[in-house]
């Protein structure tokens, strides 16, 4: 079953440091938590404690534990932490809909989306889901051209 501490360390560590690039409409932000996510806290000055608390309250679904894959559960946390949780989780259900009719691309996460996870062969759904998020990443490029200098890093992210 999915640990939440070992998707937490992968993600922080894909999110690296404090950042406040005026191009990035997630504005300052640290181990990539927002300013405007924790505005009690200077978010310059957050530690890595406080950003594991957040993530887990936020984006880490209680379900996600339940997923048998190990390396499934952590890109969709990634990916949810990098896209949005609703975002990476509606195209890994568009990624499953094929083969799971009961699945709908809602965003949801719950028993059905969980059940078709559990039941698919993990290394080819990584990589359907792997693929469809780096669509999702040139598509965001294409529409919003202040944020095609973002576009490699999620690519590069996305097949990590």
């Amino acid at each position: 079953m999915a640990d939440f501490n070992i998707a937490v360390l992968l993600t922080l560590r894909n999110e690296g440091g404090y950042v406040n690039n005026p191009l990035d409409p997630g504005g300052a932000t640290n181990m990539g938590v927002e300013q405007r996510d924790l505005p009690d806290i200077p978010i310059s000055t957050l530690t890595v404690t406080q950003a594991t608390e957040f993530y887990l309250e936020k984006f880490w679904n209680p379900l996600y534990n339940q997923i048998k894959e190990q390396s499934i559960a952590n890109k969709l946390f990634d990916l949810g932490v990098l896209f949005g949780r609703s975002t990476a989780v509606k195209i890994l259900q568009t990624v499953l809909e094929p083969q799971f009719p009961d699945v709908v691309a809602d965003g949801n996460f719950g028993m059905i989306t969980l059940n078709a996870i559990n039941g698919s062969e993990p290394a080819s759904l990584l990589l359907a889901f792997r693929t469809s998020m780096v669509a999702r990443a040139i598509q965001i490029g294409a529409a919003h051209p202040a944020e095609q200098q973002f576009v490699g890093g999620w690519i590069r992210r996305s097949n990590s």
